[in-house]
């Protein structure tokens, strides 16, 4: 499961950009073509989270679809697999949306003094 060692590194990357701040929330972007599985993602969060600024933070997880293009005639369409063919006919597409792992957002607690 290479979950656990993606989570471990979203974690570390949250802590770095929260600068000390209690982690709330956080956002992510998975690709439904990257080969990660957000529920595996979920299970690993509070885990990976446990004993660190980002226990208790609301895991939020958007699934982007595939979205490919054609080379032959410019058609963008959905794929759900990091290979297709177009309606044109053409093998020739290139993945342009889907593959992504990105953290999205951040929201860490404010301290009013």
């Amino acid at each position: 499961m290479h979950e656990l060692g993606i989570t471990q590194n979203i974690i570390a990357i949250v802590r770095e950009n929260a600068q000390g701040k209690k982690v709330q929330r956080v956002l992510l972007e998975i690709g439904q073509l990257s080969a990660i599985m957000p529920d595996a993602i979920k299970f690993c969060f509070d885990i990976c989270a446990k004993d660190t600024i980002i226990e208790g933070a609301i895991l939020e997880i958007l699934e982007m679809p595939g979205m490919a293009k054609c080379r032959q005639c410019g058609k963008t369409f959905y794929v759900d697999k990091p290979f297709g063919i177009c309606e044109c006919g053409s093998l020739q597409i290139e993945i342009i949306n889907g593959e992504e792992l990105k953290i999205k957002e951040i929201e860490v607690e404010e301290l009013c003094v």
